[in-house]
């Protein structure tokens, strides 16, 4: 029954229109794991045992980081009813554009956790993370009212999952980079435009052309493009970026893009900046964490089984293959919740505490520009009609153009079928999906 809930909930109509449900109704894979045990056996859901050992230790991981307030340092409403919250960061964190964070507010709800884009750069802003919510739900439209209708809060309580993101991106393969996108699918354009311009004040690498084409239905979404560079990090150059801005709804501007307003937060002494649950070395961490816990647990079962289950020298007793499973659960268990805390407070006290002041911190940029002055001089707004997708990026010149694109459905189905088309060999195409 548990396993029919979950799978008649993934059907599209229901998974978009009610993701709550959705996602609340996958914790039945508690009830289902427990029951499928009892049902076969330890000795048949071994089956699964490799799996799920590895999820049951990645979901205790984030339970640990998701248990901490984070240290928000300030936000920045925009007049197109969108939010731009700035966390406090380790430097030791470092992640690939287009990551994204889980994000839960416990004075709107203590139990949604919602995902956004990181519109900031581990690199450029080595103790900054930033992401962009738009007012489209109930969640975030009470976000919104709450901000943009106080003119200064002293505290907000964040608790975040992740950042998750890719293993590695590799946009510098490219000649020229398009970047194509819709609304707030903007968003992780901008986390790649960020990680561009920092390396290319490196001057480590040759920088692709970049070309921005973004489609918007108000000029008030014109703000957006106001995140593309950081206002507190300092810059010296601005990579070579043209950006083409689409206004569908509107024959002309009707609003002013300076209005918006910029909130700052007192966080408590608990507050902590977002860091790594395990350290910088996660992945060696990790599989420390699966080894030793693994041994553990082995360990537990030979003791349980030697001493309780067949103990030498005395009558057998008969147990019920759902006790015995139960012993395995309870033994994983143990193993998994001792090794995960042990390793979290190592790395919590070498990485957090005694070298904070030795952490390398990615030294700034000299100024020369404002931001407003750069973007200016590289973006043209035109209004009331929709982007030529098929004059933009037809017969894109390079030997390797990368298209990159962002929005709804139907936008994303129009670039594929013009990158699909025979003459187009030296274009790459690459979808990012809001789709949950």
């Amino acid at each position: 029954m548990a396993g029919l809930v979950m799978w008649a909930t993934t059907f599209p109509t229901i998974r978009r229109r009610f993701f709550e449900v959705f996602f609340y109704t996958h914790y039945l894979y508690m009830v289902f794991m427990l029951f499928f045990v009892f049902h076969v056996g330890i000795s048949y859901s071994l089956i699964s045992f490799p799996g799920f050992y590895i999820f049951i230790i990645d979901r205790f991981l984030r339970f640990l980081q998701s248990r901490n307030n984070v240290k928000l340092d300030s936000a920045r409403v925009l007049p197109c009813e969108t939010i731009e919250l700035n966390f406090s960061k380790n430097p030791i964190m470092i992640y690939n554009p287009t990551s994204i964070l889980f994000v839960n507010i416990p004075s709107i709800s203590k139990l949604q956790w919602h995902p956004f884009t990181i519109t900031s750069s581990s690199k450029l802003e080595p103790e900054k993370l930033s992401v962009m919510i738009k007012s489209q739900g109930k969640w975030s439209t009470k976000l919104y009212k709450m901000l943009s209708s106080s003119d200064q809060i002293d505290h907000l309580a964040v608790s975040v999952e992740g950042p998750y993101g890719p293993a590695s991106t590799d946009f510098l393969r490219h000649e020229s980079l398009v970047m194509v996108s819709g609304g707030s699918g903007i968003t992780p354009f901008i986390s790649i435009i960020r990680d561009l311009l920092y390396m290319s004040s490196t001057n480590t690498c040759k920088i692709p052309n970049m070309t921005l084409i973004c489609a918007f239905k108000n000029s008030s979404d014109l703000s957006m493009l106001k995140l593309i560079l950081p206002i507190s990090t300092e810059i010296s150059s601005f990579v070579d970026i043209q950006i083409k801005a689409f206004v569908t709804r509107e024959k002309e501007s009707t609003c002013n893009m300076n209005i918006n307003k910029t909130l700052g937060f007192k966080p408590y002494v608990s507050d902590q900046p977002i860091s790594p649950i395990l350290g910088p070395n996660s992945w060696l961490c990790l599989a420390t964490i699966l080894s030793s816990s693994f041994m553990i647990f082995i360990i537990i079962i030979a003791i349980i089984t030697r001493y309780h289950i067949y103990p030498i020298g005395q009558s057998s007793k008969t147990y019920t293959s759902a006790y015995k499973s139960l012993i395995y659960l309870l033994a994983m268990s143990v193993s998994v919740v001792a090794t995960s805390t042990i390793a979290m407070l190592c790395n919590k006290k070498k990485y957090y505490t005694k070298n904070a002041q030795n952490v390398d911190v990615f030294s700034p940029l000299i100024i020369e520009s404002s931001p407003e002055q750069l973007l200016s001089e590289s973006t043209k707004i035109h209004y009331g009609e929709r982007p030529n997708l098929n004059k933009l990026l037809v017969g894109l010149k390079g030997s390797s153009v990368g298209v990159l694109v962002c929005g709804p459905r139907k936008m994303r189905q129009e670039v594929a079928k013009i990158c699909s088309i025979g003459s187009a060999e030296n274009i790459q195409f690459e979808s990012i999906s809001f789709s949950w």
